[in-house]
């Protein structure tokens, strides 16, 4: 079961004193005199979370607690300030479902990393059954740059196994920027081998997640049970359908449900919140290891782009066992979109695909 703590998540972190010698102090503030399109980046080291504004307006945070066992983005807001990302299991909304806990925002994590899960992970894994997954650790913030029309948070994580033995060193640069009505974040995220060989086997749950809103799902009529890595099954049941307008498109022309276990270079959520017409885009990198990616995007509202777990995706057709040897790395881009404008089209997201692409 989900704990106490985390529901009451908010509440609970501004009590947790917390200091880290390595953080710079804040530099940047918010509020009335922001600039047009400004993107701000709001420090608040003893809740462990960077908040990032547009306009002052609250558009995502950085959240690094020990209680979710990875690093989260957490919510991911649109331009009207609608909550386009599940509340559960930090903050439950009326209405949603309250299956996967480990669901939470925006994430990047593996189902297979010597053998132990860091995608499933979290406090609804027994104590006697932690030692088979994995956490990543928040280790510094090395960078935090604001901008006229974006900003750069740069950090460090350890992905550990539960005896903390460090497998993985991880630096990923977020950037935020904003165009109009169009919101983007771009993850580069590099991954550098200790002391062992890392292998990222085969698995299908991976890599970049995103949970989202009950409104940006698929509708649903009947009950539905979904397995995660390890065989427990998790009962989804079905849900009032009024106001769910999710639906998928894939760059190969796939929709709805038919984009799941399929490749692309992009993949595009269309919905409605309260009157606001939205698009929620992942988009590849042609760089990546495993381009172009398979799309594990389920209508119950998991919408995640995993380039290494092919074997599951393709029904046995392809298979990718993925290692990183000692001291060396490897590099992870992808780019997320929120679009208000509700005129995304195929050219659109080409062009959008086109630019990151140019990304380095």
């Amino acid at each position: 079961m989900i704990s106490l703590f985390k529901v009451g998540f908010f509440a609970s972190l501004v009590l947790i004193p917390f200091s880290e010698r390595s953080e710079m102090k804040t530099t940047t503030t918010t509020g009335p005199s922001a600039k047009a399109n400004a993107v701000t980046l709001v420090r608040k080291d003893a809740e462990k979370k960077v908040e990032v504004h547009v306009n002052g307006e609250l558009f995502t945070a950085y959240l690094y607690p020990t209680t979710i066992d990875k690093p989260v983005l957490y919510p991911i807001k649109s331009v009207n300030g609608n909550d386009i990302s599940r509340g559960y299991p930090l903050a439950p909304r009326a209405g949603e479902r309250v299956d996967h806990p480990h669901h939470i925002g925006v994430w990047f994590n593996y189902g297979d990393v010597n053998g132990l899960d860091f995608w499933n992970n979290s406090d609804a894994i027994p104590a006697d059954k932690k030692s088979a997954y994995g956490s990543i650790i928040h280790t510094g913030i090395l960078k935090a740059k604001d901008g006229k029309d974006k900003a750069e948070l740069e950090v460090a994580m350890d992905w550990v196994t539960s005896t903390g033995e460090v497998l993985l060193k991880e630096k990923t640069t977020f950037v935020f920027s904003v165009d109009g009505n169009k919101r983007i974040i771009d993850r580069i995220t590099t991954l550098t081998a200790q002391s062992k060989e890392v292998a990222m086997t085969d698995n299908k749950e991976g890599m970049l997640g995103i949970r989202v809103a009950r409104e940006l799902e698929h509708p649903s009529n009947k009950p539905e049970i979904f397995t995660d890595a390890s065989g427990i099954a998790t009962a989804v049941p079905s849900l009032n359908n009024e106001g769910v307008t999710g639906m998928y498109r894939s760059s190969a022309g796939k929709e709805g449900d038919d984009v799941w276990g399929t490749r692309g270079t992009w993949v595009n959520l269309s919905g409605e919140i309260k009157g606001e017409k939205i698009d929620l885009a992942i988009v590849d990198h042609p760089s990546n290891p495993g381009y172009p990616t398979y799309w594990h995007a389920r209508g119950y509202g998991l919408f995640a782009a995993n380039t290494l777990g092919q074997k599951a995706l393709s029904d046995g057709k392809d298979e990718l066992n993925f290692k990183i040897a000692p001291g060396k790395s490897a590099t992870f881009r992808y780019r997320i979109v929120v679009n208000s404008d509700g005129d995304v089209t195929d050219q659109t997201m080409n062009k959008e695909f086109e630019s990151f692409s140019k990304v380095k």
